[in-house]
């Protein structure tokens, strides 16, 4: 099923959350990277709560379908958590959430871990391979970077 007019792409700083909303994101990070990918690591870094932290997310058939989360890493920001429910995948809900991200990144370098095998998704939006491949919980991950667009003429 494609995104319907119900399912628009939401955000808003932690304090924002509703703990509905909250438990919803928590719930679908942990069913996609604990449970499906089987990566054991304390979900809850602390960065959620940093009142500079965006947290991006589109409702899908009533549920949270896809979310990411941005960062302020001081020089750059920081697109993570990026996680698309297993019944919303194939909607195009990642390219949506990416869009949004950029634009709240706006005139901004970014950076992102990216699992290696989503390379070529990321690039669609401009980011570059930096590093070499890396093991994170299990999964290969390569390091990309978004340069801060040129100003418009």
């Amino acid at each position: 099923m494609r995104p319907g007019p119900r399912d628009g792409v939401r955000t808003s700083s932690f304090d924002e959350l509703d703990a509905g909303t909250l438990y919803a994101i928590m719930k679908l990070r942990s069913e996609v990277f604990v449970v499906e990918q089987e990566c054991v690591y304390l979900d809850p870094d602390g960065r959620d709560t940093e009142p500079s932290t965006r947290h991006i997310w589109i409702n899908h058939d009533g549920e949270i379908g896809a979310y990411l989360r941005v960062l302020d890493d001081g020089d750059v920001l920081r697109i993570g958590r990026v996680v698309t429910a297993v019944k919303a995948r194939g909607n195009g809900l990642a390219a949506r959430l990416m869009a949004e991200a950029l634009t709240i990144i706006g005139a901004k370098p970014s950076v992102l871990d990216a699992q290696a095998y989503l390379k070529n998704f990321y690039a669609k939006f401009g980011y570059q391979q930096t590093g070499p491949e890396f093991i994170e919980d299990g999964i290969p991950h390569i390091p990309m970077f978004r340069a801060a667009p040129p100003p418009a003429r």
